[in-house]
């Protein structure tokens, strides 16, 4: 990359240079380092269960072998349908050892989800609980793929056991191989798989540490991360390999329940804590937790959502902790900006790029056009973390990938000192409790109602959530359905997140002059009437 000179790196700590050096790894040479330079070190604590970091990789190795046996072969593509747990994370570093593509798939997801994920991924092999086996059924590829269950994955017999077998030489380039397919949306609303290759997701840590670690310096090893957000998410995902790198301990929970957190922040007294906004509200309004419980975080931040300014100053003020903010997506391994953990922070602002990365707005008529510092357009960003590209999609990969610069489809302003502030969204896409929900997905859903006429799915102010999902229904003539009924009709078919909180009936929906529905319009209205949502 040429040398940056901009204006945001007088801000970077003194100890972060403007580029960094990355190494040419893979994400299993992260864990294979962490357990020669760290071999007796905790590497997760998942409930009762822990293993060390020889531990770790010992049994990730030996799931390789498993899958070796198996006739797994490089550029594989493996689904994994889990919560956080230990399977997932040894199934991930085992998927890499022998040059496989992980597949990301959400626990919550319904068959009809599911379905699609699979037909677009082409995954030959899945990794889910017995209880999935019933769903993974419902889809048109339970025949062609190779079931694994996550029972059998931590048992010791002869299934697993590392024989006298030797595991294929891992040879790939990182920089071309596709590690993870994250599944996103874009301008059409239609899920699409992200390609992240090893480089990208080793860059995003190698940037990360140096932005973050050097700055507050971090212990490696010693550090204690606590792994709440979901490990099929790419925040998540990416934190992992983080705390794997630094050689800290990943405390991780199935599922978020705030007095189970509590009394995992009382246990273990984490250092890092990489959270969500929903996650964080929960904690403010948790009514034992006090300043004393939260001392033992070194480092918190906040990433898949905005956080309401009013609950940053909240909690800093009832906690003594202070949050930061910064900005990520999918295509972007995931983060690209972050507040400085040493010296000037902007609250409300998603804070500076990082090492190696360049970032400017750009007009949203062209897209070519860079804006001076306080007017809105499109951000636009340069660097190695972001996507090789969309998973067999060319069209979308060209549109947003132009010249090197990836077009994220956010609006956002930056002010004289370099500082980014999101604004607005190009696209249509909710995020509700860190979760992304793509509309057209819920309309199709919606439609499938033998009483639906129209539909109209969009996202509304929510102080809990950030946001959450509205639809807006016309019936057919001489048609009934009740708010309840409608709603089952959507649970039956949607995971929960994506199931609309609150439905309205109308007799009709605001349209173009040709006749195309006006989501912007019911947006303006609900952003008027803003909704408290339900816990």
């Amino acid at each position: 990359m040429k040398k940056l000179t901009r204006t945001w790196h007088r801000f970077y700590p003194k100890e972060t240079p403007a580029e960094i050096d990355i190494p040419v790894l893979s994400l299993y040479g992260l864990l294979e380092r962490s357990a020669r330079l760290y071999p007796t070190c905790k590497a997760v604590i998942d409930g009762d269960r822990e293993m060390t970091y020889m531990e770790l990789k010992d049994a990730a190795d030996r799931f390789a072998v498993n899958l070796d046996n198996r006739g797994f072969q490089k550029d594989d593509r493996i689904a994994i349908m889990l919560p956080n747990c230990l399977e997932y994370i040894i199934a991930y570093y085992a998927t890499h050892r022998l040059g496989g593509m992980v597949v990301q798939v959400n626990p919550l997801y319904k068959w009809s989800e599911l379905d699609y994920i699979l037909r677009d991924s082409g995954a030959n092999w899945f990794i889910g609980r017995e209880v999935q086996r019933e769903i993974l059924a419902l889809t048109s590829f339970s025949e062609r793929l190779t079931f694994i269950s996550a029972e059998k994955l931590m048992e010791t017999g002869t299934d697993l056991s590392r024989e006298a077998k030797e595991l294929p030489v891992l040879d790939i380039d990182p920089k071309e191989a596709v590690a993870v397919l994250q599944y996103t949306g874009g301008t059409t609303g239609k899920s699409k798989g992200v390609m992240l290759t090893h480089f990208n997701l080793i860059s995003n840590v190698f940037q990360d540490f140096a932005f973050t670690a050097n700055a507050l310096q971090l212990q490696s090893p010693g550090e204690r991360m606590l792994g709440l957000t979901p490990l099929f998410h790419v925040f998540g995902n990416g934190r992992l390999n983080s705390a794997i790198y630094a050689g800290s301990t990943y405390i991780t929970l199935e599922k978020f329940e705030i007095d189970k957190v509590v009394d995992l922040i009382r246990t273990h007294r984490p250092t890092i804590f990489p959270g969500v906004p929903t996650m964080y509200i929960a904690l403010l309004n948790h009514p034992d937790l006090t300043a004393d419980d939260l001392c033992c975080f070194k480092y918190c931040s906040c990433g898949s959502a905005p956080l309401p300014i009013e609950i940053i100053q909240q909690f800093e003020k009832k906690l003594r902790v202070t949050i930061l903010e910064g900005f990520g997506m999918s295509e972007t391994s995931p983060t690209t900006h972050r507040n400085p953990v040493i010296g000037q922070k902007k609250q409300g602002s998603i804070g500076i790029p990082y090492p190696n990365t360049d970032a400017k707005i750009v007009d949203l008529k062209t897209g070519v056009h860079e804006l001076p510092a306080g007017e809105r357009g499109e951000l636009i960003i340069k660097g190695p973390q972001v996507m090789k590209g969309y998973w067999e999609n060319p069209e979308e990969t060209a549109t947003a990938l132009r010249d090197g610069w990836l077009y994220t489809g956010d609006i956002a302003t930056m002010d004289e000192e370099g500082y980014f502030y999101i604004v607005g969204r190009k696209k249509d896409m909710i995020i509700a409790s860190g979760y992304n929900v793509y509309p057209i997905e819920v309309e199709d859903i919606i439609y499938q109602h033998p009483a639906v006429k129209e539909t109209c799915v969009y996202g509304v102010p929510d102080s809990y959530r950030g946001e959450t999902v509205k639809a807006a229904i016309v019936l057919k003539k001489g048609k009934s359905v009740t708010e309840q009924e409608i709603r089952e009709f959507c649970v039956q078919r949607l995971a929960r997140y994506k199931v609309p909180r609150s439905f309205e009936f109308r007799e009709q929906l605001p349209k173009s002059a040709v006749g195309k529905i006006l989501r912007r319009i019911l947006m303006e209205e609900g952003t008027q009437s803003p909704t408290v949502g339900e816990r």
